[in-house]
């Protein structure tokens, strides 16, 4: 099917063209404002992100919401990366400013220190959906655009992850951002506005901040407008050097100001997790795992969709993309669904112009001789194939954000309500590290104690959390010998079981249980939290 120029004007607000020419089964219906996009999406990530009740990285508290918190009120705790310098403050510094808000108004209070920064999320992720939408519009018209909205909102991962507050969430939707802006992608460069490319330069140096990674993004897309373009010379000069240097230079001077020296983060970054395979300390995977389990597990049901959408609409500029991000991060032995998350919603744009082609395949003079029963068989494959995604998304993403793993968010939830009851004095948690939120969730300045996994500079070196798991009983009669009573701790069942006689022997006794899971992860199953709480003599 041949796609149709678009002209510059076409480009923002496309509100009469289309790309498919051919008549629809079914009417198609006049493009919805942008206003009213952006209301729906907002709506839609706000519902989304109040269903979020489950814990999925430790990324989302304790390199964001931890760090935020330990700006704005003085105490939390800050991981190792911190220490090294490999993280920037840009990201946290957004929920450091929620944060200041919600003490200003005195609203710090356990619902909206734990709803709020999700809540604030959503308002990014309908920017990102925006951005999609618009996108869409640019390179496939109205009809296409409409339902690759639909397989980004049903999709089960986008629901699962986009509202969560990882930095890989920001990412994504600055790549949504940019990508809208680069003229390489669209069918002639003329559909861009002058500027448009600097605001693409913008927003993907910002993406590069947050994630240092976003620049295996960013390689690819910029050696397409290098070979692209008619003044190579103006856009690496005038454009790519001064945007990037900008932006990295404010960056630097915040995490200057956040630090207290200088530091450069990208090349911390660098160091770590490629010049020394640091990442590969928190395992590893074969090198075809995101093709045949991680980012097919994302798709899920829209696969075929995909594939599809991919071949009828022979946009290889983008496909390329999808193909260079999977295999640049197939090379790295550390492997994670949110890694390869920015990527993810382009695979959902070809389901979408599948769906639409569904309903916009036939020819005109077939149309003249179609009768009702043709037209109802057409109709049906559109509802058929709309009734699976859905039956198939929406339950997963509900399980998956309601139910699985929702016993350490639960169980930090119940501790800061008892916290702010003065039923708490301190907690240990004899668990696998950086397991549960900590004081950004807790909001009180209680002792608390984790098992750490800093990456040891020795190989062969167990830290803490390893010590724990290989020998639970061991390990806390030995720390029991040196510490200072805890008045909670906080344990896994499976680790439960082993140290029942330890903990009454100490006069610890169950007080809450909380159901975490159904099945296990990368350990056994930890079918749920529970809360020991010290009896006295």
């Amino acid at each position: 099917m041949r796609q149709r120029k678009i002209s510059a004007k076409a480009s923002d607000d496309d509100e009469n063209s289309e790309k498919f020419t051919t008549t629809n089964c079914l009417p198609k219906n006049s493009s919805p404002s942008l206003k009213k996009i952006f209301i729906l999406c907002l709506v839609t990530r706000m519902i989304n992100s109040l269903l979020l009740q489950t814990y999925f990285n430790p990324d989302e508290h304790w390199q964001a919401l931890e760090v935020a918190h330990f700006i704005t009120f003085g105490y939390g705790h800050l991981t190792w990366e911190w220490k090294k310098g490999i993280r920037t403050y840009l990201h946290p510094v957004l929920f450091a400013a929620l944060y200041k808000v919600l003490a200003f108004f005195h609203l710090d209070t356990p619902w909206f220190m734990t709803r709020t920064p999700r809540l604030l999320q959503s308002l990014f992720s309908a920017i990102g959906d925006l951005y999609f939408y618009k996108f869409s519009q640019v390179l496939f018209g109205n009809h296409v655009a409409k339902w690759a909205l639909f397989a980004q909102l049903v999709n089960w991962f986008m629901f699962f992850c986009i509202t969560r507050t990882l930095a890989n969430g920001m990412e994504t939707i600055l790549t949504l951002v940019s990508l809208y802006y680069w003229p390489s992608f669209r069918e002639t460069s003329r559909s861009a506005s002058s500027g448009s490319r600097k605001w693409a330069l913008a927003a993907a140096a910002l993406a590069c901040a947050i994630r240092p990674t976003s620049a295996i993004t960013w390689v690819y897309v910029a050696l397409l407008e290098l070979y692209l373009t008619s003044n190579k010379l103006k856009f690496v000069l005038l454009e790519a050097v001064p945007i990037g240097g900008l932006v990295l230079g404010l960056t630097s001077l915040l995490d200057r100001l956040m630090y207290g020296s200088w530091v450069l983060v990208p090349l911390n970054f660098l160091k770590f997790n490629f010049l020394s395979s640091g990442g590969d300390y928190y395992g590893t995977h074969a090198w075809h795992w995101y093709i045949t389990q991680g980012f097919t597990a994302m798709l899920f049901t829209f696969v075929p969709f995909s594939i599809s959408g991919i071949i009828m609409s022979k946009q290889w500029k983008l496909f390329g993309l999808i193909a260079w991000v999977l295999g640049i991060y197939s090379l790295i032995g550390h492997k994670e669904f949110r890694f390869v998350l920015p990527v993810l919603p382009i695979a959902l744009m070809f389901a979408g112009y599948t769906l639409a082609n569904m309903r916009g395949s036939d020819p005109p003079e077939r149309k003249m001789k179609e009768n009702l029963g043709s037209s109802i068989n057409c109709f049906s494959k559109v509802q058929m194939s709309v009734f699976f995604l859905l039956v198939t998304n929406l339950p997963m993403a509900l399980y998956m954000s309601t139910v699985h793993q929702r016993g350490t968010e639960d169980v930090m939830n119940y501790l800061s309500v008892e916290a702010v009851n003065n039923k708490v004095e301190s907690i240990l948690f004899l668990m696998p590290c950086h397991a549960t939120p900590y004081y950004s969730t807790l909001h009180r300045n209680l002792p608390m104690r984790f098992l750490d996994c800093t990456p040891s500079e020795e190989k062969g070196i167990l830290d803490e959390s390893d010590q724990f798991l290989m020998d639970p009983v061991g390990f806390a009669t030995e720390y029991a010998k040196n510490w200072s009573l805890p008045s909670h701790i906080v344990l896994f069942d499976s680790q439960e079981k082993p140290l029942k006689e330890f903990l009454v022997s100490h006069n610890f006794h169950e007080i809450k249980r909380f159901f975490h899971a159904h099945f296990k992860v990368d350990r056994e199953i930890q079918a749920s939290v529970v809360v020991y709480a010290y009896q006295g003599q």
